[in-house]
């Protein structure tokens, strides 16, 4: 765990968050590794690593001023399409905060010549990693597409670039608006939750383009008329402030004429002109203190510093790296292994287009002076400063960034693939191989060159914002706008359907069926089983050894065993302690981490290919040889006790806590799912005994299959992990989880955690079927993708697009190995939590009933999923996972080579049947956390049981802990 604060999206703090067609620079080398002649443990060279990051590519501008970048990459019949527009937040002048955003949400609503949400026809062509984000430089939009569907897809991004106003009345507007809103709530209502708008208001003057957030201000769109967001569209959304990035199976030969035809007609709009920015200085240090009910003091200290086009860039994201990226970072070192006084720093830089803001936080452990954190925080950074870091620190930070950007180019698109370096270089940088220019430089930068650019710009008086816990500091929460009452017969007309003048929308082709890769299995001399696949698109191994454990695993009496166990294997081996773990890791580019499931533990590798050898002697010290050094166990202990309380602040964690006992009964092993991270009082007495009879019972060669997709060849894969794993003998008796108790539902009911001061309700639902997991499930399945597992699932169609009082809700099936739950996550504004779970009961009764599948939505979902396929198992990452769960649920190895076909022969009442015969909505049990004094009167009409209970308050001093 990294940050108990989740930085991303408009209101989270992101830490890291013209005319001739002509050849660029810039792919990933796709073909296959070839074995050395000998095993060598030695780090491949940091400059070898980057010639393999290389993304060619052609562009041509069209008259209009177009921009389009193509990158051919012919590994999936697939085509990443990327549309980015040069305008985002700071783009906004002042009574017009939130347009960028606020447009990315009216973009999807459909056009003149595509009606309608644009997720249906997406939908409908297979499109995967499809969304649209603002930032405060940019707004993009982006999906993956079967290379027969480009069409269908250039014709949308077209239509919304060109023919997208008439499209727009007072209810798109008004709906739209909704959804926003409660998008900031959702944002808000997290611990930790309003930090970033202190931020930014303390940092920079009134006015200054990047001093609000993207998701901007609500009194400004409450106060946003039609004209002002449509003249607002007419300002910024011209073709000649924008780059359209095409990556995948497509040549600038065959993209031409498509991009001339779906958008050579469309005219050139006003430029979009940069606004004038300076990076703002304060004279003297300043500290803002702000409360909130959050687990642990968080101490954050931020400079405005150059952004990304400016030579110092680089160097300040390479000091931040070295002082508290690296999981061997400076802070780390001291204020959390050493001294303990934190569980948790961090330092990044949020480069943005013309400025970037540097940041530096400490999450302090309870108990221990947030003022003397504060102060050995800033010693550790003046003594950098004045120092520099060593060059072992500068290359390791290199072999990190280049090894990460190696696995990101497996995509072509989605939010970090290839298309997304193409088009920020262009559009930020004018040059769309600028992410090359960038590793180089980080490649070859001296210590030296770091140092002084921090002395530079990190000695000039910082901001602070200290997060306390505490009642919450009143804020402006988002509000519904007042409706204006129209006077006596003035009610406005219904706006007049928009005709289209395009035609209709492309059809797609038909699409051949995936081949999903050859699953190949074997056995190590001890039995231990391998379970391997080839894929080539770039050099990495990735492996998963998977152990037959779990969270069902857990000691009944001492939960949270499991999840202290595997913190400490990333902590430190009997031969390297953990600083010098963290190091050899950076050295190889080699990521290793833990985590675990209902029902399984993992302790997965992902590496450079080149430097397998070295990277899979670190993965087997991990497993085979963990320390549990007394005082390390101490630390994480203390780490993990903060992460429990943290999780009962949080509105997610507290409903994911109150759930399980109803859904399984306290008999099922699944019931300790309710201890979240692990039971406080158990946690605190846990021994360095206790973990290591749980290591010896759990993390053992007869409970272990390895997974493996890579670009080596199975033999030489094999035989590395022969040579660590294949005299591997376990100690002692195996452990048993015990099933023998059938999970048994509550009666339903509704139990609501009271967390005062909410601006949101989440409703979490759900009930426990009779289902199987290793049955064939894929017909309910494929049936709940309409009820609930889609973006234009009916539960998130109601409560988002239709009501717009919730960002997003969604159902699905749980399926555990030994259950299959049906759960609800629905977070609404807290004025309808009941209104919001009357509605769902109503569209899951009326789904399960009367109103089955529609012809049009059955063939939305079964072409939909079928052409999706491809686009789904892009990635090596996403085979591995399909390799794993087949595995789990007994299905055959080629599963998914059938699985177009099985699609094809579903019918609509078949689908109707399988559902109606798992769910009975008369049987979910309900959480909802939020403010009672708000929502209890709200429960009371839905003919349920109400139960109240208190949020657990943030945990204190924890128990002393057991002696070692």
């Amino acid at each position: 765990m990294r940050s108990f604060i989740s930085l991303c999206g408009a209101a989270t703090l992101a830490l890291a968050v013209a005319g001739c067609s002509q050849p660029g620079t810039g792919n990933v080398a796709s073909a296959s590794s070839t074995a050395p002649a000998a095993e060598s443990s030695a780090p491949a060279p940091v400059a070898d690593l980057v010639k393999r990051v290389d993304i060619p590519y052609e562009e041509f501008t069209l008259p209009n001023g177009l921009r389009v970048i193509v990158h051919t990459d012919r590994k999936a019949a697939i085509v990443a399409v990327s549309t980015w527009y040069d305008v985002g937040s700071k783009h906004e002048p002042d009574g017009k905060s939130g347009f960028a955003h606020l447009f990315e949400h009216l973009m999807f609503n459909g056009s003149e010549n595509a009606p309608g949400d644009f997720f249906e026809p997406l939908k409908q062509v297979g499109a995967t990693d499809f969304n649209g984000t603002t930032s405060f430089d940019r707004t993009n939009y982006f999906e993956t597409v079967p290379r027969a569907a480009l069409d269908r897809a250039l014709f949308l991004e077209s239509d919304r670039m060109g023919y997208l106003l008439g499209a727009i009345d007072q209810a798109v507007l008004d709906e739209q608006r909704g959804v926003v809103q409660n998008e900031k709530r959702q944002g808000d209502n997290r611990p930790y939750g309003l930090v970033y708008y202190k931020v930014l208001e303390e940092l920079f003057p009134k006015g200054h383009p990047y001093g609000h957030t993207p998701i901007g201000s609500m009194a400004d769109l409450d106060a946003a008329s039609l004209d002002d967001v449509k003249n607002w569209f007419r300002g910024h959304y011209g073709p000649n402030n924008a780059v359209l990035v095409l990556a995948g199976d497509i040549d600038a030969k065959e993209a031409r004429p498509l991009v001339e035809k779906y958008f050579g007609a469309i005219p050139s709009g006003p430029e979009s002109v940069a606004p004038k920015v300076e990076i703002p200085q304060i004279a003297e240090a300043k500290t803002a203190v702000i409360k909130d009910r959050v687990a642990a003091t968080l101490v954050l200290r931020t400079w405005v510093v150059p952004g990304l086009n400016d030579p110092e860039a680089v160097p300040l994201d390479v000091f931040a790296s070295v002082l508290g990226g690296l999981a061997s970072s400076r802070l780390d070192n001291v204020l959390v292994r050493q001294e303990k006084s934190a569980v948790q720093v961090s330092a990044g830089v949020q480069s943005m287009a013309q400025l970037g803001i540097f940041t530096v936080q400490a999450v302090v452990k309870p108990g221990a002076d947030p003022e003397a954190v504060a102060k050995r925080l800033d010693e550790i950074l003046a003594d950098l400063i004045a120092n520099g870091p060593t060059d072992d620190e500068v290359k390791r930070v290199a072999t990190t960034n280049v090894s990460g950007r190696i696995s990101g180019f497996e995509s072509v698109g989605g939010f970090g693939g290839k298309a997304v370096a193409l088009a920020s270089g262009a559009l930020y940088s004018n040059d769309p191989g600028f992410y090359k220019k960038q590793l180089q430089r980080t490649a070859t930068i001296t210590p030296d060159e770091v140092k002084a650019a921090a002395q530079k710009w990190l000695t000039r008086p910082p901001v602070t914002v200290m997060v306390v816990p505490g009642t919450r500091d009143a804020y402006v929460e988002a509000t519904a706008p007042a409706k204006k009452p129209a006077a006596a017969g003035q009610e406005a007309p219904a706006p007049a359907k928009v005709q289209g003048t395009r035609g209709e929308m492309p059809g797609v082709a038909d699409i051949k069926d995936l081949d999903f890769p050859d699953v190949t299995r074997a056995k190590l001399s001890n039995g231990i089983e391998l379970v391997y696949a080839n894929r080539s698109a770039v050099p990495v191994t990735r492996v998963s050894m998977s152990f037959d454990a779990g969270t069902a695993a857990d000691p009944a009496g001492a939960l949270g065993t499991q999840n202290l166990m595997l913190s400490l294997l990333e902590e430190g081996t009997a031969t390297l302690d953990s600083n010098a773990l963290a190091e050899a890791r950076e050295r190889l580019g080699a990521s290793i981490g833990t985590g675990g499931s209902a029902d399984r533990t993992n302790v997965w590798l992902s590496t450079p290919s080149p430097n397998l050898a070295g990277s899979l002697d670190l993965l087997a010290d991990v497993v085979r040889n963990p320390a549990f050094a007394p005082g390390e166990v101490d630390r994480l202990r203390q780490t993990l006790l903060t992460q429990i309380a943290a999780e009962k602040t949080d509105p997610g964690g507290l409903a994911q806590r109150a759930l399980p006992p109803l859904l399984y009964g306290a008999g099922s092993p699944y019931a300790k799912l309710a201890a979240g991270s692990g039971d406080p009082a158990a946690v605190a007495k846990l021994t360095r005994d206790d973990l290591i009879a749980f290591h010896q019972a759990w993390i053992r060669p007869d409970k272990l299959k390895i997974f493996v997709v890579s670009d080596l060849p199975m033999e030489q894969v094999k035989a590395a992990l022969e040579k660590r794993f294949g005299g591997w003998t376990g100690t002692g008796a195996a452990g048993v989880k015990a099933f023998d108790v059938a999970a048994a539902q509550a009666t339903p009911r509704i139990v609501l955690v009271d967390r005062p001061d909410s601006p949101q309700s989440v409703i979490v639902g759900g009930q426990l079927t009779a289902l199987r997991a290793q049955q064939d499930l894929l017909p309910v399945l494929t049936a709940n993708d309409v009820l609930g597992d889609d973006f234009l699932s009916r539960i998130n169609m109601d409560l988002r697009e239709n009501k717009h009082w919730s960002y997003g809700a969604r159902g699905r099936f749980d399926r555990l190995e030994n259950a299959v739950p049906y759960v609800i996550n629905a977070p609404v504004q807290a004025d309808k939590t009941g209104a919001a779970i009357a509605s769902l009961q109503q569209v899951i009764g009326a789904f399960l009933t009367t109103e089955g599948l529609t012809e049009p939505e059955f063939d939305r979902t079964i072409a939909g999923s079928v052409r999706e396929l491809t686009g789904n198992f892009e990635t090596a990452s996403a085979v591995l996972g399909a390799m794993q769960t087949n595995d789990l649920f007994g299905r055959p190895d080629d599963y998914y080579d059938t699985i177009a076909q099985r699609y094809r022969g579903f019918t609509r009442t078949g689908l109707d049947a399988a559902l109606r015969g798992a769910l009975d909505p008369k049987k979910f049990v309900w959480v909802v956390v939020g403010d009672a004094a708000k929502v209890r009167p709200q429960l009371d009409s839905l003919g349920l049981p109400v139960e109240v209970i208190a949020a657990t308050p943030p945990a204190g001093a924890p128990a002393k802990p057991a002696a070692n």
